[in-house]
């Protein structure tokens, strides 16, 4: 079963299954877990997913079901409220115990092939107020390492880099003269990025302290306690301790800096290109989630800034 699929649900329901159904269904778990060999929890996964399929046929021979018939019980469990991933993953279960009736001479064709599961809505990122940003960044390090993580954060807020970006960075990425870091991202396309002040403050303060940390001739910008460059794992676990030594309550990743990053910068400029061009989106389509992303925020500046709007003004709804 795909692994980025969400986990079912922990119970099934509890009625019970015809005689013939619930032989059937034995038999794939067994296959599943001898012959496939798959983790026990898999096998879970697909026993549940399978049982809601045979309550949901009920008597119906399963060698004369339709594809027909399989989209309406999947749209019948969508009417119920389960969500397209959701339902993605109970097709996906299907299929493969269709292909294993098929395989076993049980049934002539695999149905559930070609049906597609309600599209979902799209999972707005997560980003930090510009309150919480500031909290992050805010108190002063005491340690090297401390002053790394620090220069390590602005630089992604700042810049919006990807992790990947910022570990990839040597010294010679950063020209502090000009405020911009020179970036190298997906499919290898360099892109020019500015830095801020404050960034641009933490990176003198690191590049200071920089070889008490580094090894000789390491031309990364960002090192380790080994004096080689930072490795994803590392600066991922280093974010997280200081977003909760920090005391902002919530689980925070390099890559919501980066979210964060472009949410505030287009609710200021509004610039959706500029901001296209700065996280190195090949589409602008992909930059335009951060348009819905902030538009409350928006609707709440309009209504605290434009005189007209502060005049009789109607309240908004959601």
């Amino acid at each position: 079963m795909p692994a980025d699929l969400p986990a079912p649900a922990p119970a099934a329901p509890a009625e019970a299954l015809p005689a013939a159904s619930q032989r059937l269904l034995e038999r794939f778990v067994d296959y599943l877990a001898t012959e496939r060999r798959l983790a026990v929890t898999s096998v879970a996964a697909y026993e549940y997913d399978v049982l809601r399929l045979l309550r949901l046929a009920g008597d119906a021979p399963l060698a004369g079901l339709t594809s027909q018939e399989i989209r309406r019980y999947a749209g019948r469990l969508h009417g119920q409220g389960l969500n397209g991933r959701s339902i993605a993953r109970l097709l996906s279960a299907w299929r493969a115990f269709f292909r294993w009736l098929v395989r076993e001479r049980l049934s002539a064709a695999n149905p559930a092939i070609g049906v597609k599961p309600p599209k979902s809505g799209k999972r707005l990122p997560k980003v930090l107020s510009p309150d919480e940003a500031s909290q992050l960044l805010g108190g002063m390090p005491e340690t090297p390492a401390e002053v790394r993580d620090l220069a390590i954060l602005e630089l992604l807020y700042s810049s919006g880099l990807r992790r990947a970006e910022l570990v990839s960075l040597d010294l010679g990425d950063v020209r502090a003269a000009d405020a911009l870091v020179r970036v190298t991202g997906k499919g290898s396309r360099t892109r020019e990025v500015p830095v801020g002040r404050q960034a641009l403050l933490a990176l003198d303060a690191w590049l200071q302290v920089r070889p008490l940390m580094a090894r000789p001739g390491c031309e990364a910008l960002f090192v380790g306690v080994r004096g080689d460059r930072i490795s994803d794992r590392v600066l991922s676990t280093r974010v997280e301790q200081w977003a909760r030594q920090r005391g902002l309550g919530q689980h925070l990743h390099p890559h919501m800096l980066r979210h964060s990053f472009a949410s505030h910068v287009l609710q200021s400029s509004g610039d959706l290109r500029a901001v296209q061009e700065m996280l190195g989106h090949a589409s602008i389509a992909t930059t335009q989630i951060y348009t819905h992303l902030d538009f409350q925020y928006l609707a709440k500046a309009y209504d605290a800034a434009h005189p007209r709007a502060r005049m009789g003004k109607v309240p908004r709804q959601g």
